[in-house]
């Protein structure tokens, strides 16, 4: 009997569709939220503060296709682009196919749930505050998530 690996095993990120690369994200939120770089170290600290485009129920955006409008900022994924992003989290799909591990037991596409991420406590599924709810945008370092740093793949 003969079996295919997966695309994900099978494709480097730049060969996989549109399509293929979309599925990738596992809907953990962890790269919607509001980030803050040490001056001294360098180091990119997460908050509980998410973009005013995150549905925090969801884990997704609530306008993806039109994102980039309402918030500028915001850094569309791009398999050219992943290895420039030392911040995105340890258990992000992207950037573990980029190092050349395999996705996580709890991943989606593993599991063939979408709730997997979430019943897996990988997600951020109502934990988080909208920025647009902050008096100021600096208020986010109020709450800052070191946590949030630590490798949630559970391998």
């Amino acid at each position: 009997m003969s079996r295919h690996k997966p695309f994900w095993q099978a494709k480097t990120l730049q060969q996989m569709t549109a399509q293929e690369w979309e599925s990738l994200c596992d809907g953990c939120g962890l790269c919607c939220l509001v980030r803050f770089e040490d001056e001294d170290s360098g180091q990119v600290i997460p908050t509980r503060v998410h973009c005013r485009l995150f549905d925090p129920q969801t884990c997704a955006c609530s306008n993806y296709a039109e994102r980039r409008k309402h918030v500028p900022d915001c850094i569309k994924l791009t398999p050219g682009n992943i290895a420039k992003l030392p911040w995105m989290p340890l258990s992000c799909a992207y950037r573990r196919l980029h190092e050349g591990k395999d996705l996580p037991a709890w991943h989606p596409l593993v599991t063939g749930d979408p709730e997997s991420v979430h019943e897996a406590g990988v997600s951020i599924r109502g934990q988080t505050l909208n920025e647009d709810e902050l008096a100021d945008p600096e208020d986010a370092w109020s709450y800052a998530a070191w946590d949030l740093l630590e490798d949630r793949s559970g391998d």
